[in-house]
């Protein structure tokens, strides 16, 4: 039997229109899977909504336990960052004590430790970023102010001279209270509440009379006294 010019047109108007369908669109006339010009299925070449909200969903996940400020991982670095902040505190108490006889900032009604480091504000230094814990939660202070009337995140151990030794706490981050601690004692927040709070639960640092900084966990890794004619001061709650 012989086909007629136009019975072949239309079959094969016919054939080209599934094969454009199924490289287009990935439509499945003959129930095989869609394939690319280069012979790929299509079903492969990308994920579906769900998958993709899936992938989204986790990253965001690891993202906030990794970055966000309750996060071991996100305090460790901000321990770090606050080390340099005492370290650059140090050379402005240093250079007070050059001009003053060896003493310390001292006022004898205060009561946290904004009034008497204020007093380093603008001479000794204008840097007031430094007062400031990166791991809490503290407002900006304006630079080159002085900030007796606002808030800091660092105690102080008001009394001391830098010749009081290396074993001698000078500056600290928040503490769970102003008093004298033992090694193993209550230093810094044991769960992430305040007092005590700068790095949430993961501890803290303290500075000697030497000027080196030492981590410690929640529950203190050294002695840390209160000798006479030293008062710790904390910063505002």
């Amino acid at each position: 039997m012989i086909c007629s010019g136009s019975f072949v047109q239309r079959k094969l108007e016919s054939i080209a229109t599934d094969i454009l369908l199924r490289d287009t669109w990935g439509v499945i006339l003959d129930r095989t899977p869609a394939r690319s010009s280069r012979g790929a299925p299509l079903c492969d070449r990308g994920f579906s909504l769900l998958e993709l909200l899936i992938v989204v969903t986790v990253i965001f996940v690891l993202f906030t336990l990794y970055f966000s400020a309750g996060s071991k991982a996100y305090q460790t670095k901000q321990i770090a960052a606050c080390e340099k902040n005492l370290q650059n505190i140090y050379v402005a108490l240093r250079t007070w004590s050059q001009d003053n006889n060896d003493r310390l900032p001292l006022l004898a009604d205060a009561k946290t430790s904004e009034a008497p480091l204020s007093q380093l504000i603008p001479r000794y230094t204008t840097g007031t970023e430094f007062f400031i814990c990166p791991g809490s939660k503290d407002s900006p202070l304006p630079d080159a102010k002085p900030f007796a009337d606002r808030k800091i995140s660092y105690a102080y151990y008001m009394g001391r001279t830098l010749k009081d030794g290396a074993d001698q706490p000078l500056l600290s981050d928040r503490q769970v209270n102003t008093n004298a601690k033992t090694a193993g004692g209550p230093l810094f927040s044991p769960d992430g509440k305040k007092p005590g709070n700068n790095h949430n639960k993961y501890g803290g640092n303290v500075m000697f009379c030497d000027g080196i900084v030492q981590s410690s966990p929640a529950q203190s890794a050294f002695a840390l006294t209160n000798t006479p004619n030293v008062v710790l001061l904390n910063p505002k709650p």
